[in-house]
């Protein structure tokens, strides 16, 4: 620790302090419009820019905060884990991967499920995480998904998923990950047809084999602002076709205007939303 340097100048003595830098985290720059943000400030807005209203990445356990009535979440197949059947190996092995994984993220999965309350309204609820292997939908999330989707259907709960995933069907195990598409849709058609409501809420990103699946299967879909949503992504798109995408081509602003999401919700209205939609429908 540096110490403050004493210099002597005729009668008096001057004291030099040394410099303060501004604390390290204070500030965030925003990827929409590059500015600087107060950190606390854009917290208070739930992760969302001042300036431009920019949505940021907001982990699992933040979002069932911001949705969730507090103290209210229970959570479900926590204990759920990966095997590795493919002994799949890329720069380390899958399982190596997984471990890595979960120290870095602190969750166990790409998927958090459970029931909770949203404005007194009790539902069945789960988040895809893209911070865990870019959300990918392996084994373990879709069981997890499917068994969500069970519950709501057996107790009449609505059920809603926030998807944030940007990896689609997990490749480090191959089929049995490609299967989950079918297997949680197939749960989904079985909560439609007990008469369940779902409420489908995409994020930045979602995209893949969770776009092409359950996420698109709402009875009522919402979307946050400038979201990123499809199945290839806009780049691998434009080199595969060689034209050029229209503008704003898989944003959830261009898909509300071609008819395949119902509503962009800003997260701060989101609660009073699904609280909103659950009462419309009669659930």
């Amino acid at each position: 620790m540096s110490t403050p340097a004493a210099e002597s100048s005729g009668s008096k003595t001057i004291v030099k302090h040394p410099k303060r830098g501004v604390p390290e985290g204070l500030w965030k720059r925003c990827p929409g419009c590059q500015g600087t943000i107060f950190r606390k400030e854009a917290e208070r807005l739930l992760g969302v820019c001042p300036e431009c209203d920019y949505h940021w990445y907001v982990p699992a356990r933040q979002r069932i905060a911001q949705v969730l009535d507090e103290g209210t979440f229970e959570e479900w197949d926590a204990d759920l884990e990966t095997t590795d059947p493919l002994g799949f190996v890329d720069k380390v092995p899958y399982p190596q991967k997984v471990e890595q994984e979960q120290r870095r993220t602190g969750l166990r999965e790409a998927a958090v499920v459970g029931a909770g309350m949203i404005r007194g309204r009790r539902v069945a609820f789960g988040v895809t995480d893209s911070a865990f292997i870019m959300g990918s939908m392996g084994s373990v999330v879709g069981e997890k998904l499917t068994r969500t989707i069970e519950r709501a259907t057996r107790n009449q709960w609505p059920l809603i998923i926030i998807s944030g995933s940007g990896g689609g069907a997990r490749m480090h195990e191959g089929m049995l990950s490609l299967m989950q598409m079918a297997k949680v849709s197939a749960a989904i058609a079985r909560l439609d047809a007990a008469g369940g409501l779902f409420v489908s809420v995409l994020t930045n990103p979602t995209m893949g084999g969770v776009a092409a699946s359950f996420a698109s299967l709402g009875d009522v879909v919402f979307a946050e602002p400038r979201a990123l949503i499809g199945f290839a992504g806009p780049r691998t798109i434009k080199a595969t076709i060689r034209i050029e995408l229209p503008k704003g081509f898989q944003t959830s602003e261009f898909l509300l205007e071609h008819g395949f999401i119902d509503r962009i919700v800003r997260r701060q209205d989101l609660q009073s939303e699904l609280a909103r939609t659950i009462d419309y429908c009669g659930k």
